[in-house]
């Protein structure tokens, strides 16, 4: 059995697009091109390989093709370069990276802009906690991710990026108000609580290392990291910042610490182990930046 190209990049498309009318915008074909393109490609291997819904979602067999079409898109991409076609005149390859939120709104954006004025190549951002953007290498969702783990997603190699580190930080309006004798159990248990989501870990983590159940306390939900740390210096409540988020609003006397544990978060950089160029200098710029702006732990 034999995959097309052009079967395999239409599969591509409506998962990147969302649905087939917009995949054959992209593609100039008319949606029922499209959908004859899928369903020649499905009865070619035997398997759905997209739920229809909005957004089309790949089965696990799409997401193994999706995959494929990604890797051959990259190896044209590094083949055509290679040929002559100089970067960054060549026609620009799109790169799916996943990269967890704190790291997104500060360290994260620049090798990226320094890479675009090299290299022909846009970039498609998924944003995901830490702790789950793995799931999207595996889905072929993305070709390299900011992840929490250090084991390698199967097909990927993965490199240590660095720490970031949060402090438990409040206004001091705030510590007057509901922390007048200090983090005591009884006024953490009491005191409004801001978490970035129903899946961030950080507080709860920082709360059970004081001895308090991380469910008793009143919690907000603010689910962007810029806004989180506004939330946190506007006293809605307590919260976990990183130096990038906080250090500026300390100096100032806007923030206090509240004492307690630092809370680590190590990161790393995992991307396909697919040799290509391109891939390779993505993976240099990231990991380069990361290292002199984040923190480093012994090893």
């Amino acid at each position: 059995m034999r995959l097309s190209p052009d079967l395999t990049e239409t599969l591509a498309a409506i998962v990147d697009e969302g649905t087939l009318d917009a995949a054959a915008t992209r593609l100039h074909l008319t949606p029922s091109a499209v959908s004859q393109r899928l369903k020649a490609l499905e009865h070619q291997v035997g398997r759905v390989l997209l739920i229809r819904g909005k957004p089309a979602r790949p089965t696990p067999a799409g997401q193994a093709v999706l995959r494929l079409a990604r890797q051959l898109a990259l190896l044209e991409h590094d083949t055509l370069v290679e040929l002559g076609a100089d970067e960054p005149d060549a026609a620009p390859i799109s790169v799916p990276l996943a990269v967890n939120a704190d790291s997104l709104s500060t360290w994260f954006l620049a090798p990226l802009a320094e890479l675009s004025r090299t290299h022909s190549v846009v970039f498609e951002l998924h944003r995901d906690d830490q702790d789950f953007t793995a799931g999207l290498l595996e889905s072929g969702a993305a070709m390299g991710a900011v992840t929490s783990g250090s084991r390698p997603v199967p097909g990927c190699r993965v490199v240590p990026l660095g720490a970031m580190r949060y402090q438990a930080m409040a206004t001091p309006a705030f510590v007057r108000r509901w922390l007048p004798d200090g983090p005591t159990t009884a006024a953490l248990a009491a005191a409004p609580v801001v978490y970035f989501d129903r899946r961030d870990e950080l507080q709860s983590s920082w709360l059970s290392d004081q001895g308090i159940d991380p469910t008793r306390p009143p919690r907000h939900f603010v689910p962007a990291s810029a806004d989180y740390a506004r939330a946190v210096r506007l006293g809605l409540g307590w919260g976990l910042l990183d130096r990038f988020h906080s250090a500026d609003a300390l100096s100032k006397g806007e923030l206090v610490g509240m004492g307690g544990p630092t809370v680590e978060v190590e990161l790393h950089w995992q991307q396909w182990k697919l040799r290509s160029p391109l891939l390779d200098a993505i993976a240099a710029g990231i990991v380069g930046h990361a290292r002199r702006e984040l923190w480093q732990p012994a090893r």
